[in-house]
């Protein structure tokens, strides 16, 4: 049976849906089975389709027989096949096939029309391959998502009510994002694209469940990794990464090579690289600063914008420390409500108490400096 339009459905589908039209071809011969098996009672048949031609052939396979087994069962074709093949008397094969040829034991192909089939087993065969590619498009689409858990994905804003922002993330899929999940200063619109980290997903017996959030460390993570080349090269290493999520992330970073400035190719030629990350992040402010092997460099580098005068009381077994900075710089260095020594601990991984110089001369820390 010649059928071009289903062809170029298939083909269509294919595009579509990033599936395969071998994928779909299977289905569909699965289907015709189903249906042979609803008319003839049995699956005792061969589907070949041919994209090339345009062309579906249905057939029934015997097995010449001189006697039918009992009560006409049918015999396995190889061990560990489920599928039997229907038995056929010698004098029947020859009616079909002629005499020249058929012998005891071969097995024969007889071509079916389609339209034999009948109404109800064509409208069987629509529904099994109808669900068949619904089922494959699914499990496609569970597989490619489970491969992007932990993963930034760029998804448009379709819908918006009171608890979530609906996502059309691809693969005909939505999800939900939580408005909890926004950040700060995120105001999407309808048309809108946003950056999203897949926190987890769940197969389930519909549509797998991708749960997405703006709000996770890792998608600083990916943002790095998708605009400076050289930390997705690995050029450049993210040591440390602390975030007030919509607000404020201080970032630690150190290059492998001397020949390449950590700080300056993060932040690019006129601040472009850098720039591009905040306005992903829609206005998070990005810290960045130079990660050292050398702790007294290393905790004063993470207290930046703030200059500190001295490094004291480094200990690291209980990886503690006692920075000094100027009177004027108290305020910077600790930051609103503490943010910036907060986000420098969490970041470099050292505990950090911060004095003034007047303090800690007043304490005997230090002498005038």
């Amino acid at each position: 049976m010649k059928n071009k339009a289903f062809f170029q459905e298939v083909q269509e589908i294919a595009e579509q849906r990033e599936l395969k039209p071998e994928e779909i071809y299977d289905i569909m011969a699965k289907a015709f089975e189903k249906a042979y098996e609803k008319k003839f009672g049995n699956t005792s048949c061969k589907v070949v389709i041919n994209p090339d031609k345009g062309e579906i052939n249905l057939f029934a396979v015997y097995k010449v027989v001189e006697t039918k087994t009992e009560a006409g069962e049918p015999v396995a074709l190889d061990e560990g096949e489920d599928d039997g093949i229907e038995e056929i008397l010698l004098e029947d094969a020859h009616k079909l096939k002629g005499k020249s040829g058929v012998k005891i034991g071969q097995i024969i192909e007889v071509p079916v029309s389609i339209a034999d089939l009948g109404r109800s087993s064509a409208t069987a065969a629509k529904s099994i391959y109808t669900q068949g590619v619904k089922t494959l498009e699914r499990e496609k689409a569970y597989e490619y998502f489970k491969s992007q858990e932990g993963e930034m994905i760029k998804a448009e804003v379709i819908d918006i009510n009171d608890n979530f922002i609906i996502l059309s993330i691809g693969r005909n899929l939505t999800t939900a994002l939580p408005k909890k999940d926004l950040l700060l200063n995120d105001d999407p619109k309808i048309g809108d694209y946003l950056r999203v980290f897949i926190k987890k997903v769940e197969q389930t017996t519909r549509d797998p469940k991708v749960f997405v959030t703006r709000n996770d460390r890792n998608l600083i993570n990916r943002l790095l990794e998708t605009y400076i080349p050289e930390i997705a090269s690995g050029v450049i290493e993210v040591k440390g990464i602390a975030r007030d999520a919509g607000d404020r992330t201080k970032i630690a970073v150190f290059s492998n090579d001397p020949n390449v400035d950590a700080i300056g190719s993060c932040v690019g030629e006129g601040g472009n690289r850098i720039r591009e990350i905040v306005e992903a992040l829609n206005g998070e402010k990005i810290d960045l600063y130079q990660w050292s092997e050398n702790v007294e460099e290393l905790i004063a580098n993470s207290l930046q914008p703030a200059t500190v005068r001295k490094v004291l009381s480094v200990d690291p077994k209980t990886k503690t420390s006692v920075v000094i900075v100027p009177d004027d710089q108290l305020s910077l260095a600790i930051g609103k409500s503490g943010q910036n020594v907060r986000l420098a601990v969490q970041s470099c991984g050292w505990k950090i108490d911060i004095k003034s110089l007047k303090d800690a001369f007043d304490e005997g820390l230090i002498e005038l400096m």
